[in-house]
């Protein structure tokens, strides 16, 4: 559907971006309420919108612009899910449903929980392993252990393998973990090959644990304009360029619901959240703390993508609403009436 992002410096600018109003489009009006309310929102630093492949609006109100990579958060869980989506593809891994105890015997506890050979691949991507969650009030002891595969594995169960969502960092990490171990090659060696070379896009090296395996859900790099590639991946059902670079059959499954959120209500499949429009229409979002994120919107042929000041943001004020609704009041709706 769209070549004109294979390489992304080709069609994007270092400035704001007003693209002239097609079929299908936003009409000069809607552009300058969306850009209005978007400034209005002082966390915001970057906006990226892309209808039909094409962009609309790109606009850094604030921080360092939609060209420099920067922290993600737990967008790296999205990405690390889809690395395992590829894996599986290429027969790294059976499937969802492979155990994950066989591969990291080494990992285990002295004393095991039998729970322990019951969690599988899938039940770690949707955070229904069961495991005490690594997130949250747990994060700060999890990552100054030193070793944290062992650490998360070694966690008692809350729950039962397959259960209520419990989201937790330690989960991606442990697919981080997979990955390497499976593979012989760290997580950014695959990162860059499996979707940074296809894509066009810099994937910078990010923080690693004390073994070396890099950070699985947390702290991954990448900018505004990666970002978007990777959403529009998704939105072109896998290709890019005529290339089929995630399975179209690992994207159908990422966006089954599996489970919710306890706390936003939002149902999640593997990686990523799933969210209705005002119509009732599904549209998909990578989350990462403090509002770093990546909506796609297949019925709009939609991508959005946002980066955002986390440092000075308490975790509940109430930001992400106001990006949900920046999407779903004004965005979405405006795309649709220009359309």
């Amino acid at each position: 559907m769209l070549t004109s992002l294979a390489g992304m410096g080709a069609v994007l600018v270092p400035r704001a971006v007003y693209s002239t109003p097609t079929a299908g489009s936003f009409d000069p009006a809607a552009i300058d309420a969306i850009v209005g309310a978007a400034n209005a929102l002082p966390q915001l630093h970057t906006l990226i919108v892309a209808s039909r492949g094409e962009v609309r609006i790109e606009k850094a109100f604030r921080g360092l612009g939609p060209t420099v990579p920067v922290n993600v958060k737990s967008v790296s869980k999205t990405v690390i899910a889809t690395l395992v989506g590829i894996a599986i593809e290429r027969e790294l891994f059976t499937s969802i449903d492979q155990p994950i105890a066989p591969l990291l015997a080494d990992k285990l506890p002295a004393t095991p929980d039998p729970r322990l050979e019951r969690v599988t691949i899938g039940n770690l991507l949707s955070m229904q392993a069961g495991l005490e969650r690594t997130s949250g009030p747990n994060y700060g002891r999890w990552v100054s252990s030193g070793d944290w595969v062992r650490y998360a594995l070694s966690r008692e169960f809350v729950d039962e393998p397959g259960g209520r969502m419990l989201y937790s960092t330690g989960n991606s990490h442990i697919l981080s973990a997979l990955l390497t171990k499976r593979s012989g090659r760290t997580t950014l060696q695959l990162a860059r090959d499996w979707l940074g070379k296809p894509l066009d896009i810099n994937i910078p090296p990010w923080p690693r644990d004390p073994q070396g395996i890099y950070f699985g859900g947390n702290d991954m790099l990448l900018s505004a304009r990666a970002m978007l590639a990777f959403g529009q991946l998704f939105l072109n059902s896998g290709t890019n360029d005529g290339r089929q670079i995630v399975p179209k059959g690992w994207i159908d499954q990422s966006w089954t619901p599996r489970t919710s959120s306890p706390f936003t209500g939002d149902s999640y499949g593997l990686g990523w959240f799933i969210a209705n429009t005002q119509g009732g229409e599904p549209f998909y979002y990578a989350w990462g703390y403090g509002g770093q994120m990546i909506y796609v919107v297949p019925h709009a042929e939609l991508v959005i993508v946002m980066t955002s000041d986390a440092e000075t943001l308490s975790g509940r004020s109430g930001y992400v609403d106001q990006l949900h609704d920046l999407v779903r009041s004004r965005i979405i709706p405006s795309l649709e009436a220009g359309g």
